[in-house]
């Protein structure tokens, strides 16, 4: 059974996906909810809280998903492939989630949202870094800044998802997954790298 404020987040988010962030109101949320006005701001100050820390919780998620693609055990192509494949697999399962996240959340976040991202996202730096560094070492990958690596791995893929997230591409975006795979190895793995990418689910 969910909590009222978890009511709220899940309303937020189906209303968000819907209206957009300057198009949702408090009241729309609210009926969706079908919580009391006391109830709302018992829990959030304003729609940009709520928003707010909707944010952050899908960000959690979605960093957990990543950070557990891969392990000690991955080589660096196995990796780069689980790395694609676990943000596309993400993408697809968790559409409106998504979408808020990469196409409708805001910029203009308080200090302490722009904090706690700041910290999330390091826990991911931290993350992925614990997999990356040996095979740095072992010259595997190619030397570039954890924030370089990252955009070469998942920003194409997720440019690429855009019009999915958008409506305007409704296939599946993972029918492309290969060819991302294709060229994050290009911009990331050392050649002479071992030839094994793993399975991609």
């Amino acid at each position: 059974m969910t909590t009222a404020r978890e009511d709220l987040l899940a309303a937020g988010l189906a209303v968000f996906d819907r209206d957009g962030f300057e198009g949702a109101t408090v009241a729309a949320i609210r009926t969706r909810a079908r919580a009391s006005n006391g109830s709302f701001f018992h829990f959030f100050a304003s729609k940009k809280a709520l928003a707010g820390t909707l944010f952050l919780d899908i960000l959690q998620s979605y960093h957990a998903v990543i950070i557990t693609s891969v392990d000690a055990n991955c080589g660096a192509r196995e990796g780069v492939a689980r790395l694609i494949g676990a943000h596309l697999d993400w993408v697809v399962n968790n559409r409106r989630e998504a979408r808020f996240l990469f196409e409708i959340s805001r910029s203009e976040w308080s200090e302490e949202v722009r904090g706690a991202q700041r910290s999330e996202n390091s826990k991911l730096a931290e993350g992925i870094e614990r997999w990356r560094a040996p095979l740095l070492a072992r010259g595997e990958l190619l030397p570039m800044s954890a924030v370089l690596f990252f955009s070469q791995i998942i920003g194409p893929a997720q440019i690429f998802c855009r019009a999915y997230l958008s409506g305007r591409d409704r296939s599946d975006p993972r029918e492309q997954i290969e060819t991302l795979i294709a060229c994050a190895i290009r911009a990331v793995v050392a050649p002479g790298a071992s030839q094994q990418t793993g399975a991609v689910s």
